[in-house]
């Protein structure tokens, strides 16, 4: 991942906000949380959509902030292939696995979100 991020225009930063926006909340379940791996899943699915509609939106493929989005999409792709369609109880090392999943994919959007907030000049907004 780059180290550094610099919006080239106006709407690289609008596609970097929205990309920004869309990594707010989207690793951990809520507390309406069923307790299966599918639930817990579901703001992964939600990224992963924002993610979509913003390379559908952005149309420059070789720009650094269609680059941090596809970094998104694979790092929600792996763990949704895993346990998008589980609905089986968790007993606790399954629990284990699902919680490292989601805290590798936690890890990366944080990473994200910094490097976005910095090129972006929104640093300073609370996360």
């Amino acid at each position: 991942m780059a180290a550094h991020w610099t919006p080239r225009n106006e709407a690289e930063l609008t596609a970097g906000w929205q990309l920004w926006l869309a990594l707010r909340s989207s690793a951990w379940p809520g507390p309406d949380w069923d307790g299966t791996p599918a639930e817990a899943v579901r703001g992964l699915e939600r990224c992963f959509a924002a993610c979509d509609e913003i390379l559908a939106a952005y149309d420059q493929p070789d720009s650094a902030v269609a680059g941090l989005v596809r970094s998104m999409l694979l790092a929600a792709n792996w763990t949704l292939g895993l346990w998008r369609d589980d609905t089986d109880p968790l007993d606790s090392e399954r629990a284990a696995m699902l919680h490292a999943d989601l805290a590798a994919f936690s890890d990366h959007a944080e990473s994200v979100r910094t490097l976005l907030a910095a090129g972006g000049g929104w640093a300073s907004l609370p996360r």
